[in-house]
């Protein structure tokens, strides 16, 4: 009898996506291949950085991109304050405007320092925490691989998503809906609220398929999001001790859905927060997945839910498809993504300096994440948005697993200690499920 070897997503069995906060591709990841001309060691071209890219500043002047070394100071706290958000503020830093453009127009991605230089403002009147000597250029500082070893050795190790972009052009909350509903029911802002649309937890849980919600050290937020994870048994319900006792049991669930902390102190990667920590939390969790015994049939994505007003050279696209009929915010449409975010796909069937894109003309957006996770199991889509969405199963293209360790011997970078104002500020996440435990 022939044996007929299992590919791509047929053989995959665990699926673990772990979503961090606020940063551009670009700011994270733009430099990941600078030293080999942007073209991966298998030969993928890799829309990275030049060094040549820039943004005006308040007088007028071009600001360029420079360099976040380990030798920078406050490195893991930069860009320093805590950058514009939401929908008027992308439409800033995109256009120059607050106001909504015209459809099809191309974003000129000149208004960064601008509307950076009105955050720091703000910032400051809030009473929130500023790293001493912060100016408006700082949010032109993109990391190097030096700077980030752990997550720069997964996207090289494996694949890097070099054009994965936000759902919507906004902020955590909505795309954090459309990462687990493929709808965020109109909304655009982060304000305390349930949605109350099937999410694809409760899509699984309707079908048989196991899945659970990892909280870091305290009871995950997006549990609480939805009616069919707030009404769900404790089961599907864990912290993070709780994920890595799973992984090295082999006892992961179909569907794995990881949150970091949300303290100013914690391991989101949140601006201005301490990213050394998400460093650490990153290694945590590919260690985890890698020394346990489902290791090769597990696929992990890293990925971020929205870029946090940091820097992006590249215009997001047109033509996103509204995931449902309800009335956007601002009179948005749904028709336009986001900006980019670091995306890393991590597997041994993938090949190592894999940049991964989606193969037509829809690209890849969190809905990929539904979508990768619906056409594994057969499941129907839960909107048109994430039923138009392709998925990432072109990326495991090896028949048999690698046993190679990409990141062997990678250490995290120490954290160093965090300003006694940031430690006091309140996290507006953590204020937020705060708010959503008190309406339970």
């Amino acid at each position: 009898m022939v044996t007929v070897a299992v590919t791509g997503l047929n053989a995959v069995q665990h699926i673990v996506v772990l979503m961090l906060e606020n940063r551009s591709f670009d700011h994270m990841l733009g430099y990941l291949y600078a030293d080999s001309a942007n073209v991966s060691p298998v030969g993928d071209p890799f829309e990275g950085l030049t060094g040549t890219e820039s943004c005006p500043g308040s007088d007028g002047s071009p600001v360029e991109v420079y360099q976040l070394t380990p030798s920078t100071p406050d490195v893991y706290f930069m860009p320093g304050a805590d950058p514009g958000e939401g929908y008027q503020a992308t439409n800033e830093q995109l256009y120059g405007s607050a106001g909504s453009p015209k459809a099809g127009t191309v974003p000129s991605m000149t208004g960064f320092v601008t509307n950076y230089a009105g955050a720091i403002k703000d910032n400051l009147a809030k009473g929130w925490h500023v790293v001493p000597g912060t100016t408006e250029h700082m949010i032109m500082g993109c990391f190097t691989p030096q700077t980030l070893p752990v997550l720069s050795a997964m996207a090289k190790g494996f694949a890097v998503c070099d054009a994965w972009f936000a759902s919507v052009p906004t902020m955590t909350m909505p795309n954090r809906a459309f990462a687990c509903a493929g709808t965020s029911q109109g909304n655009l802002d982060d304000k305390a609220k349930r949605f109350t649309v099937p999410s694809i937890f409760g899509h699984l849980g309707n079908h048989g398929i196991p899945w659970k919600i990892y909280g870091e050290t305290k009871q995950p937020l997006t549990k609480l999001d939805f009616d069919d994870t707030r009404h769900a048994p404790a089961s599907n319900i864990g912290l993070f001790t709780d994920f890595q006792a799973d992984a090295a049991a082999g006892k992961l669930p179909a569907y794995a859905f990881l949150e970091p902390s949300w303290s100013s102190t914690g391991n989101s990667e949140h601006p201005n927060y301490n990213v050394a920590l998400g460093e650490e939390f990153l290694l945590d969790v590919y260690r985890a997945v890698r020394d346990g015994p489902a290791w090769d049939s597990t696929l992990l994505i890293i990925t971020y839910d929205e870029h946090g007003g940091c820097y992006d050279h590249v215009a997001p696209p047109w033509g996103a498809t509204p995931p449902d009929d309800a009335p956007g915010e601002f009179g948005f449409d749904f028709t336009r993504f986001g900006l980019r975010v670091p995306t890393v796909l991590i597997s041994p069937l993938i090949p190592a300096g894999t940049v991964f894109r989606a193969p037509g003309s829809a690209p890849l957006d969190h809905t990929s994440i539904l979508a990768t996770i619906e056409h594994r199991w057969n499941l129907p889509a839960l909107t048109r948005r994430d039923a138009a969405a392709p998925d990432v199963g072109g990326a495991l293209s090896l028949t048999i697993p690698r046993t190679d360790d990409p990141l062997a011997g990678v250490q995290a970078p120490t954290p160093p200690p965090a300003a006694r104002a940031l430690a006091e500020q309140p996290s507006h996440l953590e204020q937020l499920r705060d708010e959503l435990l008190a309406q339970t």
